[in-house]
């Protein structure tokens, strides 16, 4: 319980760091976004008008109290109102996130399995040369900028194929570019984690005591590696996710998608702060709170972290040692079916 009101703490702290820095940050920005949209004089609207505006925005308030009211507002889901338009940013959002939630869900779900294939084909694939073709492909997926990839696959898939069509399409196929524009730079940082940590794994005691019992390597892969080699790659997968946000903008901007990424681009053209700062926050959100998940599945997919944890209030380190020793011999011989558990600490120590 302790472990979980550390990590809930830690991410209320970030939320309330991450607001203030982007609230002072756009208030730093020079301008003023009233007189940006209201000071045109085809408008024809007098200062006195104009003053009358900034009161009705709570522009003229000092910062420190529309600091305030802003975060009493955004905790009871009142964001304010757009500068450029006058709606509501809170209607703004909730029509232009669905959208880009089913994007980035897509598109996380095809990095993960895009680099869950090209982790394990390099590891395991058949022939060396297959393995070297695997192992090369993250490092050019890094390279690729979103916007060229979202550029290329349209010219292929959709000018010289004809597979997809630009305009006219059904929701389905408005998808699939996307969701593959947004998983490339994604999938390529993920299967290099999951690439070195199964290359750590497979060097570990265990592995040996488990091939030594006659396992196959499908089973050894699945049963053992696989399951070790998959936390550092979830929490690369947790930091990842707030790159879907910046991805989500120019991927919906060169497939011109209404989205969070769309309504993003136009707060900037507009200097919409109401808007920019609601975006940040729901995008801070979302990131802390995918984080916080995937540290407390930590000691759900791991043993080693619930025995080190009740191990805690008095154990030494040797203790809590042991102890995750133990934890890993139990797995492995419910796993393997003989106790090997001495054989196993006599080895890794």
């Amino acid at each position: 319980m302790s472990y979980v009101l550390r990590r809930v703490g830690q991410a209320v702290l970030v939320l309330a760091l991450a607001y203030t820095a982007a609230y002072l940050l756009l208030a730093a920005l020079p301008g003023d976004a009233v007189i940006a949209r209201y000071g045109s004089p085809e408008l024809g609207l007098t200062p006195e008008q104009i003053e009358a505006i900034r009161q009705s925005l709570g522009a003229d308030q000092p910062l420190i109290v529309q600091y305030f009211r802003s975060i009493a507002g955004f905790l009871t889901g009142d964001f304010g109102y757009s500068v450029a338009s006058g709606a509501a940013v809170s209607d703004l959002v909730a029509t232009a996130l669905p959208p880009t939630l089913t994007l980035a869900v897509l598109g996380l779900a095809l990095a993960v399995f895009l680099a869950v294939t090209i982790a394990f084909t390099a590891t395991y694939g058949a022939g060396r040369a297959l393995r070297r073709v695997f192992r090369s492909i993250p490092p050019l997926f890094v390279s690729l900028p979103v916007f060229w990839i979202g550029i290329i696959l349209i010219q292929v898939f959709s000018f010289r194929l004809g597979l997809v069509p630009v305009i006219g399409a059904d929701p389905v196929q408005a998808l699939i570019l996307p969701v593959i524009t947004l998983a490339i730079p994604i999938a390529a940082p993920l299967a290099q984690v999951l690439m070195r940590s199964i290359d750590e794994v497979r060097e570990q005691p265990f592995v040996a005591v488990v091939r030594a019992r006659g396992a196959s390597t499908p089973w050894l892969l699945w049963r053992n590696v696989a399951r070790n080699a998959l936390l550092p790659t979830l929490t690369m997968a947790g930091l990842l996710f707030g790159e879907l946000v910046g991805g989500a903008v120019v991927t919906e901007t060169v497939f011109a998608r209404a989205g969070i990424g769309q309504l993003t681009a136009q707060a900037v053209a507009n200097r919409d702060t109401p808007v920019l700062l609601a975006v940040v926050v729901i995008s801070t959100v979302a990131f802390v709170v995918i984080n916080l998940i995937v540290d407390l599945l930590y000691p759900v997919l791991d043993a080693r972290l619930r025995t080190a944890g009740r191990t805690r209030g008095g154990a030494s380190a040797a203790d809590e040692t042991d102890a995750a020793e133990r934890a890993v011999d139990e797995r492995l011989d419910a796993e393997v079916g003989e106790p090997v558990g001495a054989a196993t600490r006599g080895e890794t120590r």
